[in-house]
């Protein structure tokens, strides 16, 4: 194959993830190519921390590369590989102790107040926010995922899902209206 990189970078995604699933290391340097501004973005909002989210990231692709030869349909690919990634999120909190999926959004759990500057930040808005608010967060403004797609990748109830949004929607708003305010 004359330029082999060049080439792998006009095919469409469902031809490389097939080339990829069949162990072509350049097929899989492209899916990487690819992927990893979406999903260093994602890591990075769930996570609040870019030094976490590019570990979070780098592990997610070491999976996708393990797990890749059994996708059995390529044209799969983004949403499979965005559930190993709410998976990876999912497991790195609950190494670290945290019941992630058992915490309620309260001001006891929430990280303290950010100064209305600082609120104009949707990372620092975000970080606000507990674990599996943020997560829903995420998921559903950055993602635009629904409720039930939220619900099957974090196995978290319907309902929780509804009102995790519903309430860090509100806790956003707020924190965007004092600053508004603070003018």
């Amino acid at each position: 194959m004359p330029d082999a990189p060049g080439y792998y970078a006009q095919g469409p995604e469902a031809l490389i993830v097939n080339l990829a699933a069949r162990g072509d290391r350049d097929a899989f340097a492209e899916l990487v190519r690819r992927r990893q501004p979406w999903l260093r973005n994602l890591m990075r909002r769930l996570s609040g921390d870019a030094t976490l989210a590019d570990d979070l990231a780098q592990r997610v692709f070491l999976k996708v590369w393990q797990k890749i030869r059994k996708l059995r349909q390529a044209d799969r690919f983004a949403g499979w590989i965005k559930q190993i990634a709410v998976n990876e999120w999912i497991d790195h909190r609950r190494k670290q102790g945290t019941a992630w999926h058992e915490a309620y959004e309260d001001e006891a759990q929430a990280a303290p107040a950010q100064t209305p500057a600082a609120a104009i930040d949707l990372d620092a808005a975000l970080a606000t926010l507990s674990d599996p608010v943020r997560t829903c967060i995420v998921l559903a403004y950055h993602e635009r995922l629904s409720h039930p797609e939220i619900t099957e990748l974090t196995g978290l109830p319907a309902g929780t899902v509804k009102s995790h949004i519903r309430r860090g929607s509100q806790k956003l708003r707020d924190a965007l209206e004092a600053y508004g305010g603070a003018s």
